[in-house]
């Protein structure tokens, strides 16, 4: 079947003839007339939903809104041959081609679409000329074309901006016979940027692409990869529902720029939208250049459930249709009497609108004191979450505490001053050290490893002893209030002053006491005898054995000027002189202190005092 009026107006447009495909006689190809197929029609669908009939829209219609379109496509003679020498028509190898293309296409999140169009040839007849010695036969019957995949990407604009830019790409699958004119029989693709915009009463699109499709040669006319364009513009009445205008499209071969292997169409069209998700269109043109695949005339025809995207003259993304606000522009609100309205004034961009805001012009947080509201919390330099005004340690991180002298401390369970965290006895009460060892535990006064809570004797060095009472005790002297009490006997030889060996350990334990007892300013070392003897030796002897001891001590680094020596004789008893044992006693050296100073606590070796 022919479309003879639409055939009539081609002839009548004298830009009708498309290629003249076969040399004269003389000049006959031996290539195959189709070899594996060819995608005759030029014509390129616009995914569902976008403004023109061939040229691509730039803009992504509404979040998960599907469109989806039938459209119809007439070509008249896209494919007729000619003798070369006098241009005398031979007969069109294709003189109809009417073609059904199911589109659909998804926006997702108002910057990307994905579409899809499943072509069938309903209708392709021809004449089956020959020339050169060849026999070209005609299609007829239906055909399955090449089913195209493609995908969008909003770069700049949106729906309603009078400037759009996106970039997308086609894939056609081989899907469709390729012993007829619907698919070359191998995968093609065709990237291309698009720009378009819409104004008060216009839209536009314009397109620039590549499709890249394997090279063949048609009657000696090469085939392959081309460069595509088109652009169009649409006049818009009726408060926009209907839209007339011109599309131009166009394709060139780059592997043989000539007038046999480029494509122009031009299209006149209309499209009315009779339902707010309906619109059908219609349009007709000439193609004006000789290219394969270029008609004399096409005619197209659509039907499309594309929703309408509502205005919105604020551009703030929100439709006039749900805009409080439609000529000013806001943002989203759950209210419908804000939606689409600009916020409160924040001047402090604290998410607190000035009339709730007690200090409007500084940054602040949500208080639900409305004094408060709004403004800067109160200075709190540890972030402990107590402030510095109520914070008794407002450098270091605490906790709370009823006692304001804690309040915003860190813990500490004996109340030393040293935190539990850095506190090596946290139930006992000490001192700070730079030993973290001893850190927060009571002092060892006397430096001889026992704390003073468990030394017997803190302030001077001892031994350990099961008995708590003696436990840190020195095993041979013993400082009391008024004595150095040694508890062995200083030994000399019979009737000598000569001290014995043998107590050389205990004299030099005497020393060391005398060395950590600075306080001790003066002592009276004290000789003393038993009753047997004359007075008068007694209290010489005494004497020389007093003397004995300060010399030894001396010699053990004590200052002379600390001590003192006298001797008693045997005046002051303390037994009885009428036994050995009593005797053994009273023979004997005492110390007694007679001046005493305030008591300094020397250094350790952390550096904290003990």
């Amino acid at each position: 079947m022919r479309l003879w009026p639409l055939r009539s107006l081609a002839a009548a447009l004298a830009a009708l003839v498309v290629v003249p495909l076969l040399p004269a006689p003389a000049h006959g190809q031996d290539a195959p007339v189709n070899p594996g197929g060819m995608a005759l029609s030029r014509f390129v669908p616009a995914p569902a939903g976008d403004r023109m009939f061939s040229v691509p829209s730039p803009f992504v219609a509404g979040h998960l809104t599907p469109h989806v379109m039938l459209l119809a496509d007439y070509a008249s003679n896209p494919l007729v041959l000619r003798r070369e020498r006098d241009g005398a028509e031979i007969g069109a190898v294709v003189s109809d081609q009417l073609t059904f293309h199911l589109g659909a296409s998804l926006p997702l999140w108002n910057k990307l679409s994905v579409d899809l169009d499943a072509p069938l040839t309903a209708l392709q007849s021809g004449d089956s000329p020959s020339g050169g010695g060849q026999q070209f036969p005609s299609p007829s019957g239906a055909a399955l074309g090449d089913v195209r995949l493609g995908a969008r990407l909003q770069l700049h604009g949106a729906y309603h901006d009078p400037f759009q830019l996106a970039v997308g790409a086609y894939v056609w699958l081989p899907t469709g016979a390729d012993d007829s004119f619907v698919s070359d029989g191998s995968v093609r693709a065709m990237p291309y940027v698009a720009a378009g915009g819409r104004m008060d009463r216009l839209v536009w699109s314009t397109a620039l692409g590549t499709e890249v499709r394997r090279s063949q040669s048609f009657g000696g006319v090469a085939q392959g990869t081309m460069l595509t364009l088109g652009g169009g513009v649409g006049f818009l009445a009726m408060d926009g529902r209907l839209q007339v205008g011109p599309e131009l499209s166009a394709a060139m071969v780059l592997e043989d720029i000539s007038s046999r292997s480029t494509n122009a169409e031009l299209l006149l069209d209309a499209r009315y939208r009779f339902l707010p998700f309906m619109e059908a269109g219609i349009g007709v043109g000439p193609g004006i250049t000789s290219g394969i695949g270029t008609p004399d005339v096409r005619a197209v025809a659509m039907a499309a459930f594309t929703p309408e995207q509502p205005t919105d003259q604020d551009r703030d993304g929100i439709g006039d249709l749900e805009d409080a606000c439609p000529s000013v522009p806001g943002v989203r609100s759950g209210d419908p009497k804000k939606n689409g309205c600009p916020p409160p004034p924040d001047r402090d961009a604290d998410g607190i609108v000035d009339a709730e805001d007690a200090c409007p012009a500084v940054a602040g947080v949500r208080s639900d004191d409305p004094k408060k509201n709004g403004c800067p919390p109160p200075p709190d330099r540890d972030a402990d979450g107590i402030v510095d005004a109520e914070d008794a340690c407002p450098a270091v991180a605490g906790v709370r505490s009823d006692d304001p002298k804690k309040n915003g401390c860190p813990p500490d369970r004996d109340d030393d001053g040293v935190a539990d965290a850095e506190d090596a006895c946290p139930d006992v009460k000490g001192v700070r050290s730079k030993d973290p060892a001893k850190n927060g535990c009571p002092r060892d006064t006397d430096g001889d490893t026992f704390r003073d809570d468990v030394d017997a004797c803190p302030r001077e060095k001892g031994f350990a002893d099961p008995d708590p009472e003696k436990n840190g005790c020195p095993k041979a002297v013993r400082v009391t209030e008024k004595h150095v009490v040694i508890l062995q006997q200083v030994q000399f030889d019979t009737d000598k002053a000569t001290i014995k060996p043998v107590s050389d350990p205990l004299l030099d334990e005497v020393a060391e006491v005398l060395k950590e007892h600075p306080e001790i300013v003066l002592i009276e070392i004290q000789g003393h005898t038993d009753n047997r003897g004359t007075v008068e030796h007694n209290r010489i002897l005494s004497q020389n054995r007093a003397n004995s001891v300060m010399a030894a001590l001396v010699r053990r680094g004590i200052d002379s000027t600390r001590l003192t020596a006298q001797g008693y004789g045997r005046e002051q008893p303390i037994d009885d002189n009428a036994t050995e044992a009593g005797r053994q006693r009273n023979r004997r050296v005492q110390f007694n202190i007679i001046k005493k100073a305030a008591y300094k606590p020397q250094a350790d070796e952390t550096g904290e005092d003990r």
